[in-house]
């Protein structure tokens, strides 16, 4: 199942394949783990509560994670 990555402007900048987080580009990026996204080397980057996007340090909005997408999109 893939999800987009959506920024505050409506604009995709990564997607989730499962856990896996991949930019536009197709590169693996990260993943999404126990409530965060982190980078390849598991490091926190990001909080995730319900479908938003959180900065870990505030409330700052990073964006969200889009429903599901068709599986050939």
């Amino acid at each position: 199942m893939r999800r987009g990555l959506i920024d505050r402007k409506g604009e995709p900048f990564g997607y989730l394949l499962g856990n896996e987080l991949f930019t536009l580009d197709g590169e693996k990026s990260g993943r999404l783990q126990d409530g965060y996204i982190v980078d390849l080397a598991g490091r926190r980057v990001w909080r995730v509560v319900g479908d938003g996007i959180y900065a870990i340090d505030d409330l700052e909005t990073i964006g969200y994670i889009s429903s599901p997408a068709p599986p050939d999109y």
